[in-house]
């Protein structure tokens, strides 16, 4: 005969214990080891009919008696009936058992179980209405001890109490489930009745709930459950396919006490499958699957809602400042919160939507009275309540209308497709009617969220005036977010990055932690081996990268000796104002609305880049920004150049990626990224030889003091660009190259061999004129010996060739013509 609890077997039939020795070990056990219950002494859950002992004992005396004692009352009963044998098997297995219980009590809590606890009813109060069932909702039989941790897994649900403080709660959305903190709450409020919605508007609402969370980063709240407006939410998650992968952070907050089968969720780290059809007969709500998070309230009730409105208020307080309250208190509250009301969705909406459209701040009196009857009347058969009532809600509905300026109402227009605005815009406007932010703020919100939409219809308005700098506070940020739309919008609006681009912010550029990832990393420890956790790079390190990249006889101007004294008065004054700026950047936090970049403000005395645009199309590049290089490749000079540069940085940057064993799919990135720089380029030159070919040719052969006094076909040549050295404008300059004075005609070359036999036929041969010759293209060799027979001549024509930084009060204006100005700087006097 065997005890299934303990798994012990046992040979021969057990002797009956004897009535004087059961009695003194009752004596010792009700000694020692407190009463469970008030209904049953612990004995009997220690002796069964058949005399065995139960391991319920160990449950019993563990936490009271040590584990000799323990072991000793086994002993003694075992031995008093002639059963040492099995005593000591029964020991051996208790010591077992005792150390397994021992092990678990002293683990380490997690961290969810040691701040958040569950709430129950321990004392069975009859209900005035149902005496057989409790004032919590449950029955007697209920009300008893209930096994198990009741926490749920990080990253899906955790129960928890009602009265847990919020800053805990951010704290498990940012430490355990690892999610950033938003930048927009969207709460989502309604009725927990089921109900249709005209398909026009549900399509909207889902459309543009998402779309306003998705580009602002926000957070949705929703009551968790399965029902009513929530249901709606659900069904836009699952539309768009952003469940718990996606970018919508959706936080259902639903009351413990009415989630159906929701013993299934107790325990410590269980994976229960969350199933959104109810029991058409139970009064309980199932959760909603489409959220990726949920808060399951406990204020120790059943079935019945509110045990999450306490916890929900103070978590949404914290997090936003901001009160739950119904529609009037959002009004009304100090400082008002702006509301959005989607008229056609029924009920309080759609009168609201009716009394904000037919009443003005004139005539409001009197339309109101006007419908009064008929606005009580749809009050009373709307929300069924006695007339008493309807006439407290109407009041309540006059004070709304009050605050007209906090209302906007959404409606669905019968407007081409992108003349009507849509529901996320309507709620980002909105927020601007309360916030009284000014232009810069205002600007710096609209960044946040990534709505250039917003910005060009609210913020960049004829008439606007800026402060000084913020527009360039606004282009860093939108730099360092890659925010393309936003960058194109500044410069729209005045913009200049001559003004804009300093050494400070240049380097801020590159040791930005945000954007794509990128491999400069691992190309920079080529170049500095010894690189500690942390290092903020300087541009001398991006000197010595682009130095690697390029190779050959290419030198940055960062690595120049002319730069080191440039840039070490810079950065002298930079760290002078940085010290004072970082003081308000202290106190300001994390949800400041003011930009704190620690950035310097323009001054005089800061140098800055002749061609900026060339000096953010090599960071881009380099962080691997393709859309942004794209951009800076479109405006500013030397636009062929700066193809060919970014071509080469990309073969280059991909043959590393290949040589430190990166992924397949950032070296094919790479060179998809640099076969659309070539493709660029090859179609600037094509369209520049069809449109002058003597100013292509130019073009090709000028020299670039700002790229290493390289020209476009030495680049090309550098970036293995066949297809442009293979086009007809290279293959002139090439042929100009190898037959030097001789004028190209037809049939040169049989002439040039007829010459060789017949020498009297030179004299035939057609050669260049000496203003000719001067505008010829030269080879590197003859331009370098050049430079050094005239040394004196080629310093009065190029003062200061390698400056590419200039001090702004002598900082001539932009060229207009690119073309125009290569061709003066561009060839020697031979």
């Amino acid at each position: 005969m065997a005890n299934t609890n303990m798994n012990f077997s046992y040979q021969s039939e057990p002797k009956k214990i004897p009535w004087g020795l059961k009695k003194i070990c009752w004596g010792l056990i009700n000694i020692t080891v407190p009463r469970i219950s008030q209904s049953a002494s612990p004995f009997k859950c220690v002796l069964t009919k058949s005399n065995f002992i139960s391991t319920d004992i160990v449950s019993s005396v563990r936490t009271k008696l040590g584990l000799a004692t323990v072991t000793f009352y086994f002993i003694y009963f075992a031995y008093s009936i002639g059963k040492l044998r099995d005593a000591l098997n029964l020991k051996k297995n208790l010591l077992l058992i005792m150390w397994n219980i021992n092990h678990m009590q002293h683990q380490p809590r997690s961290w969810i179980e040691t701040n958040f606890q569950k709430r129950e009813c321990i004392k069975f109060i009859p209900c005035p209405k149902d005496d057989t069932k409790c004032c919590c909702g449950q029955s007697r039989q209920t009300h008893q001890t209930i096994p198990g941790v009741d926490c749920g897994s990080p990253g899906d649900y955790v129960r928890l109490s009602f009265e847990t403080r919020p800053e805990l709660l951010v704290q498990l959305f940012t430490k355990e489930w690892n999610l950033e903190l938003p930048k927009l709450l969207i709460t989502v409020q309604g009725g927990k009745a089921n109900f249709e919605l005209q398909p026009k508007l549900k399509k909207e609402i889902r459309k543009g709930l998402l779309k306003a969370a998705k580009t602002t980063g926000a957070w949705i709240f929703t009551g968790g459950t399965n029902t009513g407006v929530t249901k709606q939410v659900g069904d836009a998650l699952l539309l768009e396919g952003q469940q718990r992968t996606g970018r919508v952070v959706s936080i259902g907050i639903a009351p413990w006490g009415i989630v159906e089968r929701n013993h299934e969720l107790l325990g410590h780290n269980r994976e229960v499958p969350c199933h959104s059809i109810s029991s058409p007969r139970s009064k309980l709500a199932v959760l909603n699957n489409r959220h990726a998070y949920f808060l399951l309230v406990d204020n120790g009730t059943q079935a019945k809602y509110g045990a999450e409105l306490i916890l929900r208020r103070k978590l949404e307080k914290f997090i936003s400042n901001l009160k739950l309250h119904p529609f009037l208190e959002y009004v009304t509250d100090t400082p008002p919160v702006p509301v959005v009301v989607c008229d056609g969705s029924g009920r309080a909406a759609d009168l609201i939507a009716f009394v904000h459209k037919y009443t003005s701040d004139s005539d409001e009196q009197s339309i109101l009275e006007s419908t009064r009857e008929y606005l009580i009347a749809t009050i009373q058969k709307t929300f069924e309540v006695v007339p008493e009532q309807a006439e407290k809600l109407y009041q309540e509905l006059l004070q709304c209308t009050r605050n007209k300026n906090l209302i906007t109402v959404f409606r669905i227009q019968e407007k081409p497709e992108g003349e009507a605005q849509e529901l996320d815009q309507t709620i980002l406007t909105a927020l601007f009617k309360s916030q009284h932010l000014s232009p810069p703020e205002q600007l710096s919100l609209a960044l946040t969220w990534n709505r250039v939409d917003i910005a060009r219809s609210e913020i960049f308005v004829y008439g606007q005036e800026w402060p000084l700098g913020a527009l360039d506070e606004a282009m860093m940020q939108a730099l360092e977010h890659d925010r393309i739309d936003f960058v194109k919008l500044l410069l729209e609006n005045g913009v200049s990055m001559k003004k804009f681009l300093t050494i400070p912010r240049l380097e801020e550029l590159y040791n930005t932690k945000h954007g794509p990832a990128n491999t400069l990393g691992y190309i920079l420890r080529d170049v500095r081996p010894h690189i500690p956790k942390g290092y903020i790079y300087t541009l001398h390190d991006i000197g010595l990268v682009i130095n690697k990249l390029m190779g050959g006889a290419y030198r940055s101007y960062y690595t120049r000796r002319k730069f080191r004294p440039i840039y070490a008065k810079v950065m002298n004054s930079y760290a002078n104002a940085h010290r004072k700026s970082s003081t308000y950047q202290r106190y300001a936090g994390a949800n400041s609305l003011s930009l704190v970049t620690g950035l310097m403000p323009f001054t005089t005395e800061m140098a800055l880049f002749e061609f900026p645009f060339n000096e953010l199309l090599i960071w881009a590049v380099l962080t691997k920004r393709q859309q942004m290089a794209l951009l800076m490749w479109t405006h500013g000079e030397e636009a062929l150049a700066k193809s060919l540069v970014a071509c080469k940085l990309y073969k280059a940057m991909a043959h590393e990626a290949a040589e430190d064993d990166l992924d397949t799919e950032i070296y094919e990135e790479l060179r998809s990224y640099a076969k659309e720089f070539e493709s660029k380029g090859l179609k600037l030159l094509d369209f520049s030889y069809r449109t002058d070919g003597e100013k292509a040719q130019r073009l090709l052969t000028c020299e670039l003091h700002s790229w290493s006094n390289q020209s476009c076909l030495s680049l090309a040549v550098a970036a293995n660009h066949r297809a442009l050295l293979a086009h007809p404008c290279s293959q002139v300059i090439l042929a100009d190259l190898w037959m030097g004075g001789l004028r190209t005609r037809k049939n040169t070359n049989f002439k040039v061999i007829l010459g060789l036999v017949l020498p009297y036929y030179i004299k035939h041969l057609d050669f260049k004129s000496k203003e000719e010759l001067q505008q010829m293209p030269q080879t590197e060799e003859e331009h370098l010996e050049n430079q050094n027979l005239d040394n004196d001549d080629s310093d009065r024509s190029h003062p200061d060739a390698e400056c590419k930084l200039l001090q702004v009060e002598k900082s001539p204006p932009s060229p207009t013509n690119s073309y125009t100005n290569s061709t003066n700087v561009s060839f020697q006097q031979q």
